[in-house]
């Protein structure tokens, strides 16, 4: 029902947002279904390839254009993200804010975690969120509960080299 009701203000919503809004409201939305598919049919080693290099992190200093433009595409791919028709959670939200920073040549540090489930100890839950500089981007919620188990960065060096790709 929530996606129903998103569905009746989006007419407004639409009005509201730039150009450029528009166009990267639906480049996340086309992304998050890209994602979603890849997460459930791809292995997973074949996903984190488009994500940068395993095991590193981006700097945690960034140039205050590439940070406005950062969160520009954090809150975009939140915002596809809630009107969805299919579940887009956290880990397609970082991929697709991976991908998205990648075309505009902005550094950032996929992290996934893991926790002892609170109801169930004998369970992980797991997390997956997306930082740019100094700011979470995707997945901020309760993200510092998670232990790190993997990272998946792009800095300016790969950034720059990288050969072209479909992302």
């Amino acid at each position: 029902m929530a996606w129903l009701r998103s569905l009746v203000a989006a007419p407004s919503k639409w009005r509201q947002r730039s150009g450029n809004e528009r166009l990267m409201f639906v480049e996340a939305f086309a992304l998050l279904g890209l994602a979603r598919f890849m997460i459930l049919v791809v292995p997973f080693k074949t996903l984190a390839r488009s994500l940068g290099s395993h095991m590193n992190e981006s700097r945690f200093s960034a140039s205050e254009s590439d940070v406005r433009t950062a969160r520009m595409v954090g809150q975009t791919v939140r915002s596809a993200a809630n009107n969805t028709p299919w579940k887009s959670v956290c880990l397609p939200q970082a991929v697709v804010g991976q991908w998205m920073l990648k075309r505009r040549n902005i550094p950032g540090t996929v992290y996934l975690g893991v926790m002892r489930n609170a109801v169930n100890t004998d369970k992980l839950a797991a997390h997956a969120w997306l930082r740019c500089g100094k700011t979470i981007l995707t997945g901020a919620d309760g993200h510092r509960q998670f232990t790190v188990v993997s990272t998946f960065s792009t800095d300016r060096a790969d950034l720059t080299k990288a050969a072209p790709s479909l992302l």
